[in-house]
């Protein structure tokens, strides 16, 4: 095994892999946290879709590049949902979040079936979905790209930590300390939106709510400290993703899939560790 693995590694795309697999699985833990004690889980099932629908269009157009239209679609998307949810609309946060992430699959898919660009669409689909092989055909610019975005991220959290605390428990003592609960709830969204679309190469659409909620629910299973739910956060999420990245090149299983499966191992293993530490 050992020496598998050190002849995967000396593939360039291998550890690429691990590099981005990490830095995803650390910001997606991060965020996971506040998301889950806001009561936005799903928000990131929602944007999935919408960046899959924007991945389609940028297929069609044949962009080289698609995070140019992606990335600036899914946080404009995430800003919307900001929006609705706040404010008073004629149509409400959760059934704008199910309108707009099924309408943007259904389209993607429309596009992708009309206007094809492959012989092969359901492997493009099911990549795209599931994320079976894009995290191991990344390229070297798209790996700076994940590490300049995660690197952004972590900075945000780290230095705005006791605000986002604040901002996370008590939204009206917040306001009425002084802290522009507005602009940290909107900001969440955008860093929201950007892991999404990262998270897209490792895990695909339909698997990035795992990322970002059994982390976050595994945490609090055992620990009930903000902080200490944090850090064990990151702790599970980069573990299980290095463990589902090694598992998924040597046995050959497809990459998101297979760190879920350990996130929902791993999840089971807290729960029952916490019941004993009770």
């Amino acid at each position: 095994m050992l020496e598998s693995l050190q002849t995967y590694f000396s593939f360039a795309f291998v550890r690429y892999a691990f590099i981005v697999g990490v830095l995803i699985a650390v910001c997606s833990s991060l965020l996971g946290v506040t998301l889950v004690l806001k009561r936005l889980s799903f928000i990131g099932d929602g944007l999935s879709h919408v960046a899959f629908g924007a991945i389609s269009v940028a297929t069609v157009l044949n962009m080289t590049n698609n995070m140019f239209l992606v990335l600036p679609v899914t946080v404009i998307s995430a800003i919307l949902l900001l929006r609705r949810k706040n404010g008073g609309k004629k149509i409400q946060g959760d059934a704008f979040l199910a309108m707009i992430s099924v309408g943007a699959m259904a389209i993607g898919y429309l596009l992708m079936n009309v206007f094809k660009t492959s012989s092969n669409l359901t492997g493009d689909v099911c990549s795209t979905l599931f994320g079976s092989t894009s995290i191991l055909t990344l390229k070297k610019a798209e790996v700076w790209l994940c590490i300049v975005l995660s690197l952004m991220v972590i900075v945000f959290y780290t230095l705005f930590y006791n605000k986002i605390f604040a901002v996370t428990f008590d939204e009206d003592f917040a306001q009425a300390a002084g802290t522009p609960v507005n602009i940290y709830n909107l900001t969440i969204s955008i860093v929201t939106a950007i892991i999404i679309v990262l998270a897209m190469n490792l895990v695909g659409s339909l698997l990035i709510s795992a990322l970002l909620i059994f982390p976050a629910l595994s945490a609090m299973r055992i620990f009930r400290s903000f902080k200490s739910v944090t850090i064990f956060s990151v702790i599970f999420s980069t573990v299980c993703s290095t463990l589902g990245l090694l598992v998924s090149i040597l046995a050959g299983t497809p990459v998101g899939a297979t760190i879920v499966a350990i996130d929902i191992i791993a999840f089971l293993l807290c729960s029952i560790a916490g019941k004993f530490r009770k």
